[in-house]
C-alpha cells in the first residue's frame, strides 16, 4: 500500500520562502526548486525537508502541502517549508555558488505554473486581514482565542 501512495505521489518540490525570496537551486537546464523522490513511507513533509537539507545544508521544516489548485496537474505535491536556520550547515550537496535566494514575484517565470502564485509576495497572494476583537456586538462574549 505504501509503494502505491510513493508512486502516485511522484517528484516532491520544495517551496521555502523567507523575507520574500524563494529558494532555487542550480539544475543542468536552469534553476528549479529543490526537489526528488520521497524515501520509502516518507511524507511529502518529510521529503521536501529532507531534500533541502541534503542539497543546500538549510534547516527548515514542511510545515504544509500547497493546494492542489496551485501545483501542475501532471507534478507531485509541491510542500510549503519554513526556513529554521538561516545560515547553511556544511556538507550540502550543492556549491554555495548554485543556491539562490530569489525575489516572489521574479520566481513565478522560473518555476513551474501556480506553484508560487498564491506565496506572499506572490502575483495572486492572499492577504487574510488581522482579525481584531472590536467588542461584543449583541451580547455576544469575547471569543477564547482573541484574549
Amino acid at each position: 500500500m505504501m509503494a502505491l501512495e510513493q508512486a502516485t505521489q511522484g517528484v516532491v518540490q520544495a517551496v521555502v520562502v523567507h523575507n520574500g525570496r524563494l529558494l532555487l537551486v542550480e539544475q543542468p537546464d536552469g534553476s528549479a526548486l529543490p526537489s526528488g523522490v520521497p524515501e520509502p513511507a516518507e511524507s511529502a513533509e518529510a521529503t521536501a525537508a529532507r531534500l533541502v537539507y541534503e542539497l543546500t545544508g538549510y534547516l527548515v521544516d514542511g510545515s504544509s502541502t500547497l493546494e492542489p489548485e496551485a501545483v501542475e496537474a501532471d507534478s507531485g505535491p509541491a510542500v510549503l517549508c519554513r526556513l529554521l536556520t538561516e545560515d547553511p550547515s556544511d556538507g550540502a550537496r550543492l556549491a554555495p555558488e548554485q543556491i539562490h535566494w530569489v525575489p516572489v514575484a521574479e520566481a513565478v517565470d522560473i518555476t513551474p505554473p501556480g506553484v508560487v502564485l498564491r506565496l506572499p509576495g506572490g502575483p495572486h497572494a492572499r492577504v487574510n486581514p488581522p482579525r481584531v476583537w472590536a467588542g461584543p456586538r449583541h451580547g455576544a462574549q469575547r471569543p477564547l482565542a482573541l484574549r
